[in-house]
């Protein structure tokens, strides 16, 4: 048998510099990956992605059994390597669990970094738009929708209209077109809203902030824009090109740990 060389490096890659985040996604997610990949760069920085034990229907009662494998989650987040920031990609768990359960159960795996949600990432996407009134679609069950509404309302973001698709399973959720997103959204509209909410990782929502806004004349905001927005404002990066949505026009506001 030959011998084998061992060789030394002489120095590293420079993408070693390039900040890493990690999201937490439901074992079902079809879509925040995706998303991930369009609006951050693979030279901007590097996503590591971790899944979460989930079983449909999603029902508040099987998002709140998430909860206690966060930890678990987050502890596979490329061990040893540090990261900049941790989202848990879930907006009606981040709800459900709430926000400060959700980032001591990831704090206690990895302690001392910043902790997004989608829930407190629109927070902060409605503060930096100056939104106070907003009109909410999900595609989630009623039951699952009326916990949005209450987080919101308790937040003094004012919900003037909520309409949902009654879908029951993720997966099918992350098949809705774009023209039922559009259409719906644009129904929902009213004078008196300041901006129109898309609640929900697993929608497919990139593809039609755009167009909406066009429509309305007014904010988009989905649950992956907002999340994907604070994660690259955590580490400061300048807005994506193409832009998608006005967010992306606001600088991040620096507060994502909301109630």
């Amino acid at each position: 048998m030959s011998q084998i060389e061992i060789l030394s490096p002489q120095c590293f890659s420079s993408n070693s510099d390039i900040p890493r985040l990690g999201i937490i996604v439901l074992a079902t997610d079809l879509t925040v990956e995706r998303d991930a990949r369009q609006l951050i760069a693979p030279d901007e920085a590097v996503v590591h992605v971790s899944r979460i034990p989930f079983e449909n229907p999603t029902t508040p009662a099987s998002l709140q059994a998430m909860g206690p494998n966060l930890t678990a989650a987050a502890d596979l987040l490329v061990p040893g390597v540090d990261l900049a920031a941790i989202a848990f990609a879930c907006t009606s768990a981040s709800v459900t669990i709430r926000n400060e359960v959700v980032s001591q159960a990831i704090a206690k795996a990895r302690p001392h970094i910043p902790v997004v949600t989608p829930s407190s990432a629109t927070l902060a996407a409605f503060q930096a738009l100056g939104v106070r009134r907003i009109a909410l679609l999900t595609p989630y069950l009623v039951e699952t929708t009326a916990p949005m509404v209450g987080y919101f309302e308790e937040q003094d973001i004012q919900i003037e209209k909520a309409a949902c698709f009654n879908m029951a399973d993720d997966r099918e959720m992350a098949r809705i077109d774009d023209e039922t997103m559009i259409e719906a959204a644009v129904s929902i509209d009213s004078p008196q809203v300041d901006a129109v909410f898309l609640s929900c990782t697993a929608l497919p929502a990139l593809n039609v902030i755009n167009a909406i806004e066009a429509r309305i004349g007014k904010p988009v905001v989905s649950s992956n824009q907002a999340t994907l927005w604070a994660l690259r404002g955590l580490v400061g990066l300048p807005p994506p090109e193409p832009r998608i949505g006005r967010l992306f026009d606001k600088s991040w506001p620096k507060k994502v740990n909301a109630p």
